[in-house]
């Protein structure tokens, strides 16, 4: 359902963009959420054992970048897997302010498991699209994504202090 604003035609055309992105992102992560909640797994979570599957160990801090989650949360995902024996943490002997997270045996079987599953679940979502419509909405995600990592962005919003709240509104050209 497009935008009903009446606005500038770049504005209505980002709202439409915008709109349209969200709802498929949306309905995609609905459907993925099915198939990881009947595993036992959360969004978090999986994501968290297939990077550690796919890269091997990773300090936590280096892999709540990697998944973008702050270090609350990974902290919270983390012990959850912890307390299922799917990861341990490891404090570096020669850095302790570093601790290393890892598969356990019981975590990697179960990640090898719920993979390919995730896997067939995408190849049947994105089947709507052909192999260059695909390859053409990765590059445009990753220029979107790249775009916001850009120096001068911020909401517009500021605390009390005056500092920015967040990095999401780009203030400059």
């Amino acid at each position: 359902m497009p935008t009903h604003y009446k606005g500038a035609e770049n504005k209505v055309r980002v709202l439409n963009a915008f709109i349209t992105l969200m709802r498929a992102s949306d309905s995609l992560a609905a459907r993925g959420n099915e198939l990881l909640e009947a595993e036992g797994l959360t969004h978090g979570q999986f994501g968290t054992l297939e990077a550690l599957l796919h890269l091997g160990p990773q300090c936590q801090r280096e892999l709540g970048e990697k998944l973008l989650r702050s270090g609350g949360n990974l902290t919270l995902v983390i012990d959850n897997l912890g307390k299922k024996g799917w990861v341990r943490r490891e404090r570096q002997p020669d850095d302790r302010r570093k601790v290393l997270v890892s598969l356990t045996p019981k975590g990697r079987s179960r990640i090898e498991k719920v993979f390919p599953e995730h896997v067939a679940f995408l190849t049947r979502a994105f089947s709507g699209l052909r192999a260059q419509e695909q390859e053409t909405l990765r590059l445009l995600c990753r220029k979107l994504g790249k775009s916001l990592q850009g120096a001068g962005w911020t909401t517009g919003r500021r605390t009390n202090d005056g500092k920015a709240k967040s990095k999401a509104h780009r203030t400059h050209p």
